[in-house]
């Protein structure tokens, strides 16, 4: 997922200039591309006509994202690429950390608790090529949102915590 198209390009260096991989560039699978406190997933799993999953395919995918969360306890920061990501998160929440669906709609930036004890969902406009090359989304913006991401589970934030 994310590698080897404009969208990934935009994510990877992304990634690389906050940190969070090893390299600025992915183009296939095996390139030596390695994450840093970095798990990536996907919502959907498939690629829907027009890139927009109808909410049958959405609720036919939540049980892999849903069973993902729950093999990473140590989870502290979850970052959603655009509104869709967005709202299949706040939909599991209940059933992986039990309690109500959070309240809170998405934009870039957005932070969103998902209660005691359990990560944030923080927002991000999707890297996809329609919202680079309009600048809806710029690099800078998006290395900015992943330095503020860092920074709210480091250990200076969290009172000496584990590492991430």
């Amino acid at each position: 997922m994310f590698t080897g198209d404009r969208s990934a390009a935009f994510l990877v260096r992304a990634f690389h200039e906050a940190g969070f991989a090893n390299q600025p560039t992915s183009v296939r699978r095996g390139d030596g591309l390695r994450y840093r406190d970095l798990y990536l997933t996907a919502a959907v799993r498939c690629a829907p006509p027009d890139n927009r999953p109808t909410p049958e395919e959405r609720a036919h995918c939540a049980p892999y994202l849903e069973r993902e969360l729950r093999l990473l306890p140590e989870t502290r920061a979850i970052l959603a690429l655009g509104a869709i990501a967005w709202d299949a998160v706040r939909e599991v929440v209940p059933r992986v950390y039990g309690g109500e669906r959070p309240a809170g709609g998405f934009a870039h930036g957005a932070c969103l608790p998902l209660g005691p004890g359990r990560p944030m969902l923080w927002g991000s406009y999707h890297p996809s090529p329609q919202n680079t090359n309009t600048g809806k989304l710029t690099l800078p913006m998006l290395i900015d949102l992943l330095e503020r991401i860092r920074a709210s589970y480091t250990p200076s934030t969290m009172g000496g915590a584990r590492q991430p």
